[in-house]
């Protein structure tokens, strides 16, 4: 069995668990990690995962970051400016954070959310080197009332994240599901 059929697996065991609706934004968070190696086919599967959480009486959503950061910059009014030096977009991070948010709040919106739905965050492999997936996740958890599931490719040990192996991560409160063990 494939890392990514374990996953799925994984994360039908925690999904059927009848949830609380007392805890707060952080513990609603669940990260699915996996081998940063596995993205396409994760990417491929994602529909397995939709269906384990419609099985277990829940909606579903898919929110892409992937090409958040292109049709950010792309409305920027200095945007070839910052292609000539790219040292300069590091201030304007907040403002991308920003994006984030907005495009997220019209995705609530546009898909009807309840307290019942799981929202896929994907594509937080492309924030590598602008934003850091918890200041993204810190910010749209609270404007979550279900789940928000993250599918974050990297590592996780004794409750440290790592994106894509490359950078020290972080501690967080969130469920850690994984291929080799369950839920945390």
């Amino acid at each position: 069995m494939t890392n990514i059929k374990q996953l799925i697996q994984s994360y039908g065991s925690y999904i059927s668990v009848p949830w609380r609706g007392d805890v707060a934004p952080d513990q609603r968070v669940v990260f699915c990690v996996y081998n940063e190696k596995d993205e396409l086919n994760l990417r491929g599967k994602i529909d397995e995962f939709e269906i384990v959480t419609r099985d277990s009486g829940h909606g579903w959503a898919e929110f892409d970051l992937t090409d958040t950061f292109a049709g950010w910059l792309s409305g920027e009014k200095y945007a070839k400016s910052y292609f000539q030096r790219p040292d300069l977009l590091s201030s304007l991070m907040p403002r991308y954070l920003r994006y984030i948010e907005e495009g997220f709040i019209k995705f609530l919106r546009e898909n009807a959310v309840t307290s019942n739905t799981v929202i896929a965050l994907k594509g937080v492999g492309s924030l590598f080197g602008f934003l850091k997936v918890r200041a993204v996740t810190d910010r749209l958890a609270p404007l979550v009332e279900g789940k928000l599931l993250v599918f974050f490719p990297g590592s996780y040990e004794n409750n440290n994240y790592r994106l894509l192996d490359g950078y020290d991560g972080w501690d967080y409160l969130a469920v850690t599901i994984t291929a080799d063990k369950n839920f945390e």
